[in-house]
């Protein structure tokens, strides 16, 4: 299965009062990174102490960075319809499409996949179901952690080995099936034709 891995870094938890700084998309073919999309974001607030000790990203680094309206855009057509997996994708969700709503922007067009949500079925031994637990159970060579392209990078390899595993049980793993699995809702982001016109909210 093909599909884009992505992650974002924000100001904050909540996207009704926080910012995106950060966000990167890896196109995986073949069970292998094939293309990144990455960017800085300069969002509207200054970014607080206490995220900038999580993501190492500082005022000084978004000051000649793009807002996130004019990344939009580019971001769709990279993703394209591919489905996009992030880890505790709810939260990568949420600011993405508060962004796109606010701006009526182009949107990647896949379904959203959890492999948080979907470790929790698939690996029910673990402690927890965190990034970096699930790359050291996985045995994936790992760096740097809280940057959006490393992250979606990790979180590509995740689902890999995810995907391995049901394959080796036999269980079923189309795109419907991890989302069956998984016991996630069915996430995707509202289609805007263009500023101010709503296409479709799926």
């Amino acid at each position: 299965m093909d599909f884009i891995a992505f992650d974002l870094e924000t100001t904050g938890i909540r996207p009704s009062d926080s910012h995106i700084v950060e966000l990167a998309a890896v196109l995986f073919l073949n069970g292998e990174p094939a293309e990144r999309f990455v960017s800085l974001i300069r969002p509207e607030v200054p970014i607080p102490a206490e995220a900038t000790r999580i993501h190492g990203i500082d005022d000084a680094m978004v000051e000649s960075a793009p807002p996130i309206h004019e990344r939009l855009a580019p971001l769709a057509e990279f993703c394209g319809d591919y489905p996009l997996v992030a880890h505790n994708a709810p939260f990568d969700f949420s600011f993405l499409k508060a962004a796109v709503d606010l701006h009526r922007a182009p949107a990647p067009a896949g379904i959203f996949l959890d492999t948080c949500a979907l470790s929790r079925v698939v690996l029910t031994g673990l402690a927890n179901h965190k990034l970096h637990t699930l790359v050291r159970y996985f045995d994936i060579p790992a760096g740097e952690f809280h940057r959006a392209l490393e992250d979606a990078e990790y979180c590509g390899q995740v689902m890999l080995n995810l995907i391995r595993t049901l394959h080796q049980r036999g269980e079923p793993i189309s795109v419907e099936d991890l989302v069956r699995t998984g016991n996630t809702a069915e996430l995707r982001l509202p289609q805007y034709r263009g500023r101010g016109d709503q296409l479709s909210l799926l």
